[in-house]
């Protein structure tokens, strides 16, 4: 067997479609043959910085061209990645790479590099990166306990605390094909771009490229934009978050989208209103998906969109979805319970503590921690979220992260992050916090504080001082 699959699905989709467009992006359009020519250039470059197997690098690069080469060139060369959001500030790589353990950094630069920047620049056509090696010992292996692993991303668990989610390279192309049983993209398909890359790239941007279909992306989430992109390259399918949707529903422009098959909300739920409002614009349906990163994208309502659009669907072929009572039993059609999910392509591990899936798995069944019920006919609604985890603009935020940086202001003795709905946004950090007596504590400030720590879409909106914080019987937060 290839040890490398991940990599064989670029080399493939050359070798299938040289010519056809892979990537529509800022610099204009790239084909199947010249993404796999690049990646092949800076595949060779990593491999002359001793990247290779048993290594993970952590890789910033914005959306386009830039991040798809990024991320097969390092699964070529038998190392994992983890993308990173570009805009995440130093503090917060830092700690990414010291909680994922990655070797290397890999950093996007356009145009031409600092000659007094110690980072060794990769170069390539027209842009390229920064490599650079951390501080962790490069003959530490990475996921040891993971047969070939290729991608890691850090996600919230049941208890809100963050994972690192570990999927190997047979476990990705397992997901990817049975993905696409449910979305049935070909290579005569545009998918136009609106979420970042560094949060979904498994059962997307590496199933658009092994079945050949083009990835437009747009430069930001206004409406006129995707609507224009949409058009002006025949998209048929959209990704988007349910804020993505609605700025498109409110668009006041009379334009159409004749070559849009389907619109795909994703990232968090989405109202009925908001649906209702897109077909009223455009005249199609919104179809909501499932998609976890333990799972990949076992759900996708595409049969009864128009009837129920708040559903996220039905299971895909190879899926069983499962209702379960308080003792992970199934309960029968109509009832509420939690959210198990079995099928391909479960993830493999997670990185910190070590534990394998089999190890987290009950009754073969992925506790997604999420509240749901299931019709007769098998249409999964979820009915409510238990996980603490805040949802901005399709980005999921942390409330510990957020929380840890706060009590390092002088005079807060304690954090509290939570969420208040937010009509675009779908959700906005609000903090409360506990301050030292006689502590003189300026709101301002400690939110320009928050700021300069941390990335915008993370840092609270709303503060405000309160005299204590409700706890549990074990000392720890009530949320």
């Amino acid at each position: 067997m290839n040890d490398q699959p991940v990599y064989e699905v670029l080399r493939q989709a050359a070798i299938n479609w040289p010519q056809r467009p892979a990537v529509i992006d800022e610099y204009g359009t790239m084909t199947f043959d010249m993404l796999w020519n690049e990646t092949e250039l800076l595949k060779a470059q990593l491999q002359q910085q001793g990247v290779t197997s048993g290594h993970a690098v952590g890789m910033k690069a914005h959306n386009g061209r830039y991040f798809i080469i990024g991320l097969f060139a390092v699964a070529g060369c038998g190392a994992a990645v983890m993308p990173l959001y570009h805009l995440l500030k130093k503090e917060e790589t830092a700690q990414c790479i010291a909680d994922a353990g990655l070797h290397f950094l890999l950093e996007e630069y356009i145009g031409i590099t600092n000659e007094n920047d110690q980072r060794e620049p990769l170069a390539l056509s027209g842009g390229g990166f920064y490599f650079s090696p951390t501080t962790i010992d490069a003959d530490y292996p990475f996921a040891p306990h993971v047969d070939h692993p290729v991608f890691v991303r850090f996600t919230s668990g049941t208890t809100g605390t963050s994972k690192g989610v570990v999927l190997s390279q047979k476990t990705v192309i397992d997901r990817i094909e049975a993905a696409n049983r449910g979305l049935e993209l070909g290579p005569e398909d545009v998918v136009v771009w609106v979420l970042p890359m560094a949060y979904h790239f498994v059962v997307s941007i590496v199933l658009y490229v092994r079945f050949g279909a083009a990835i437009a992306v747009v430069s930001d989430f206004l409406a006129r934009n995707i609507i224009r992109m949409t058009n002006d390259h025949n998209g048929t399918m959209i990704y988007a978050s349910p804020l993505q949707i609605r700025l498109m529903a409110h668009d006041k422009s009379e334009e159409q989208l004749p070559s849009l098959k389907k619109i795909i909300s994703t990232s968090a739920g989405i109202g009925v209103d908001v649906c209702n409002d897109f077909r009223a614009r455009f005249g199609k349906d919104v179809s909501q998906a499932y998609g976890i990163i333990e799972i990949g994208l076992p759900m996708m309502n595409l049969r009864k969109s128009a009837e129920h659009p708040d559903a996220v669907g039905y299971a895909l072929p190879g899926y069983d979805i499962g209702i379960l009572d308080d003792n992970y039993q199934p309960l029968p059609p109509g009832h509420t319970g939690y959210l198990g999910i079995r099928g391909p392509g479960m993830f493999d591990a997670y990185l910190k503590p070590a534990k394998r899936s089999a190890e987290v798995l009950v009754n073969g069944y992925f506790l997604t921690a999420d509240y749901a019920s299931k019709t007769e006919d098998g249409l999964v609604k979820i009915e409510g979220r238990a996980k603490s985890v805040i949802n901005v603009s399709g980005i999921k935020v942390f409330p510990e992260e957020v929380e840890a940086v706060i009590e390092t202001y002088p005079g807060i003795l304690q954090a509290k992050v939570s969420s208040v709905p937010h009509p675009l946004m779908g959700q906005l950090i609000e903090a409360e916090i506990v301050v030292e007596k006689n502590a003189d504590i300026n709101i301002e400030k400690v939110m320009t504080y928050c700021r300069q720590k941390l990335s915008n879409f993370k840092a609270p909106q709303r503060m405000r001082v309160v005299e204590s914080l409700e706890m549990t019987s074990t000392g720890k937060l009530k949320r």
